[in-house]
């Protein structure tokens, strides 16, 4: 029986699992949508939850907070001002997942995670350009 156990263990130990959601979270943060395995979806849900309640009532002790669960200064920094003056009328729910079908390589079950009310731009912010092969000279 699994009584008051909580959480999926994603077949990782704990170290592993924890850096996991720390970048998946950092990640989610920064492009405020991704895709990946349903089960990592549902793990990473109430961990985003709580760090965007922390960043909502602001202050350092909960910045520290939430600094040392995702270990990323910029997302700190976004989360801490964008993101909490986006939520600030929003109770909860901050998070929603959609089902986006079957992986074709290993048949895991997919599912997209994105942030309520999302800025559309924000999605692959990083990519940068697009390498053809050919280099300019200095």
């Amino acid at each position: 029986m699994r009584h008051k156990i909580a959480g999926r263990k994603l077949q990782r130990k704990t170290g592993h699992r924890n850096a996991l959601l720390r970048n998946m979270a950092a990640a989610l943060i920064k492009h405020e949508q991704i895709k990946t395995t349903t089960p990592k979806a549902r793990e990473l849900r109430p961990y985003v939850e709580k760090l965007i309640t922390l960043a909502k009532k602001g202050g350092l002790s909960n910045r520290r907070l939430a600094h040392s669960r995702i270990l990323d200064e910029t997302q700190e920094k976004k989360l801490f001002d964008i993101l909490a003056e986006r939520y600030a009328g929003r109770e909860g729910g901050y998070t929603r997942i959609i089902k986006a079908g079957i992986r074709a390589s290993d048949a895991a079950p997919m599912a997209i995670i994105e942030l309520v009310d999302r800025d559309v731009d924000a999605k692959g912010q990083d990519s940068g350009p697009v390498m053809t092969g050919e280099f300019e000279d200095a």
